[in-house]
């Protein structure tokens, strides 16, 4: 079996076939055809995995392209801010009201109003599956005027205003309902207008010019999608884009420093385990294969030092957690290997879009294997294995998974990856324990208090072995600082492009 770094060689031969239909995406529709020199160009990891619907993780690439706009933003902290409410006020421990933007229109020229926002945040709740900013909680949306929204949550919901500025909650005009399915092309709020899709390949955004806030620098962006990491770290470098997500690690160091922008992040690499069915079902082969992960070989091996060692859930990019981490409660005993080597072969799944992953997947096959596990692989796009992944159809799944990106704290991820109901529950996890922690943590409105309640329910999670922590990610995007100005370096990973990116 090949290790890691001798197949990293064949990759750049591979990337470079991949380069002449990337760089003709980019001008599509876009540069060439406009005569204007200045519009971005930008190649994005993740392809549309459901048309850009907003109800699952399309609505990330949305917001990362400054498309869509919730009642809320967030500010450097996590903290909520005005977006288009201006402010708000909670009469009781489960009722707030929002008062609108006076003036702000939708890209299709209707105006911002209390019914255009009931409708959206109502569309939401009646999504399948539901959005991951939900999870753990229900609300109810009514106009008490024409600028005034009244939320009601179902429970006190402490992380609301958080909550709203999911990209997943955005408000959309009522064109982008009316075909039967979410469209928010042409139908969101943000500084830049989605005008085309071109399937899994491209988009074009153009300026809003009709934005409530400050008007996009750029008068457009040409958006090419490419799984490959080598493939948009080499359109970085022949310039055949201004902006590269997720540079690749075995790229950083051949791209320079001028064009490699590192940060930390709240991103944590699991192995999610089936609690539900085939060999993961029973918690010893769970702590089995824990017992078999070596982190420190993953962060060295795979990332080249550019990663840290898993210290739990929450790594780094969340500094808080450290000082309040507990010990894993009600853990069972690992099986021996020689019981191990008795189970029938499991299947471990993860996907190409960020590069290092099938690497990842192929020293975690190694270890398992190592401990007894017998080990098939499974690695596609994301696109491709999302609805299986959810649906519980791996043994194990590699996921990189941000912590921060639902409510900009933690308790919205522990809701929906770990609870009976949550709506990206990989590894099927149902504990009373896990539940009836998470919803204490959730429902507590000092931030101090919750954050102490959210490491209790990190260590009832961890107690299960449902998911093993396998590193904490840095983030490496790509542009060239002496070019390219404005880049958002988000550690939450909502912002990339923004109204001040421009081409300098």
């Amino acid at each position: 079996m090949p290790t890691p770094r001798s197949r990293r060689s064949r990759l750049p031969i591979l990337a470079a076939s991949l380069l002449l239909p990337l760089a003709a995406c980019s001008t599509s529709g876009g540069s060439e055809a406009s005569g204007d020199a200045q519009r971005l160009k930008v190649v994005m990891a993740f392809p549309p995995a459901q048309a850009m619907s907003p109800y699952g993780d399309d609505a990330v690439t949305l917001s990362r392209l400054s498309v869509v706009e919730g009642l809320t933003g967030l500010d450097e902290n996590g903290a909520a801010k005005p977006a288009l409410a201006t402010s708000w006020k909670q009469s009781n421990p489960t009722t707030w009201d929002f008062t609108l933007r006076d003036g702000a229109v939708f890209q299709d020229g209707a105006k911002v109003d209390a019914g255009s926002v009931v409708r959206s945040l109502t569309a939401a709740t009646k999504a399948s599956p539901l959005p991951r900013a939900l999870s753990g909680t229900t609300l109810r949306a009514t106009a008490t005027s024409g600028s005034t929204v009244r939320v009601v949550t179902g429970k006190a919901d402490p992380l609301l205003p958080q909550r709203l500025a999911n990209p997943s909650l955005t408000i959309l005009s009522a064109g982008a309902y009316e075909s039967g399915k979410v469209n928010p092309a042409g139908h969101a709020t943000g500084p830049f207008t989605l005008t085309r899709v071109k399937g899994a390949v491209s988009a074009t955004l153009e300026r809003n010019a009709d934005y409530w806030g400050a008007k996009a620098k750029s008068p457009g962006v040409d958006v090419t999608f490419a799984a490959d990491g080598t493939a948009r770290a080499n359109a970085l470098r022949t310039k055949a884009v201004d902006v590269a997500e997720y540079v690749p690690i075995a790229q950083a160091s051949l791209l320079g420093d001028e064009f490699v922008h590192e940060f930390p992040s709240a991103r944590t690499n699991g192995l999610s385990l089936n609690t539900t069915r085939g060999v993961f079902a029973d918690p010893a082969m769970r702590a089995a294969a824990r017992e078999a992960i070596d982190s420190k070989s993953l962060v060295d091996g795979v990332y080249e030092g550019r990663a840290d060692t898993a210290q739990g859930l929450f790594g780094p990019g969340i500094p808080w957690a450290a000082g309040l981490r507990k010990d894993p409660t009600g853990r069972t005993p690992a099986a021996s290997r020689a019981e191990v080597s008795r189970t029938k072969e499991i299947v471990l799944a993860t996907y190409t879009n960020r590069p290092e992953l099938p690497e990842v997947a192929t020293l975690v096959q190694q270890q398992l294997e190592k401990k007894g596990f017998t080990v098939k692989q499974v690695v596609r796009d994301y696109a491709q294995m999302e609805a299986d992944a959810l649906a519980g159809k791996y043994d194990a799944f590699i996921q990189a998974r941000n912590t921060l990106l639902d409510t900009a704290d933690p308790a919205s991820y522990l809701a929906s990856d770990f609870t009976c109901d949550g709506s990206s529950n990989i590894s099927q996890l149902c504990d009373k324990k896990v539940d009836a922690a998470v919803a204490d943590a959730s429902a507590q409105k000092d931030l101090d208090v919750r954050h102490r309640a959210e490491m209790t329910a990190e260590a009832a999670i961890l107690g299960t072995d449902a998911l093993v922590p396998l590193v904490h990610e840095r983030f490496v995007q790509g542009y060239d600082e002496a070019r390219v100005e404005g880049v958002a370096l988000d550690p939450m990973e909502r912002a990339l492009i923004t109204a001040d990116t421009r081409v300098g």
